[in-house]
């Protein structure tokens, strides 16, 4: 069970990356709202990734639950430190969790590009911090798993 929870975080880390790629424009821009190219350039990005990319976008969510059942499964099977299976749980569930609850409502909602800049600013940004900490939580998840093997 650790090489598959290893393996559905890694996958969750690689989508990760390709969203922080667009992510990371946010950070060059202090001020309020974001230039327009920029918002275009997410909007865009996120319309297509969240809205226009079914039925393949729902394999990410696939992913997360059987990442979620693998970990479970570890717990129930006591394998491994205990410990490992807790701490990989309750990270890949706060990261699940958060991406459920905020950041693809978020990331459709930027999709869509209807708000008014300012609040597309808002959004964005607030992705880029949600897309950080699911980031920090999956690489953990992986590490944890990863360690049980050596």
């Amino acid at each position: 069970m650790h090489a598959l929870a290893a393996t559905g975080a890694g996958f969750l880390i690689a989508v990760l990356w390709f969203d922080l790629m667009f992510d990371v424009q946010t950070r060059k821009h202090a001020g309020d709202p974001l230039p327009t190219e920029v918002l275009v350039s997410l909007s865009t990005y996120y319309r297509r990734v969240t809205i226009e990319a079914w039925p393949l976008n729902r394999l990410i969510a696939v992913v997360m639950l059987l990442t979620l059942l693998a970990i479970a499964v570890e717990i129930v099977q006591n394998a491994g430190h205990w410990w490992v299976a807790w701490v990989s749980l309750a990270a890949a569930a706060s990261a699940i969790g958060l991406a459920r609850a905020r950041t693809v409502p978020n990331a459709m909602q930027l999709g869509r590009a209807a708000d008014s800049s300012g609040e597309q600013t808002r959004l964005a940004r607030a992705i880029y911090r949600d897309h950080l900490y699911c980031l920090a939580a999956m690489l953990t998840v992986v590490a944890l798993q990863l360690s049980t093997q050596f």
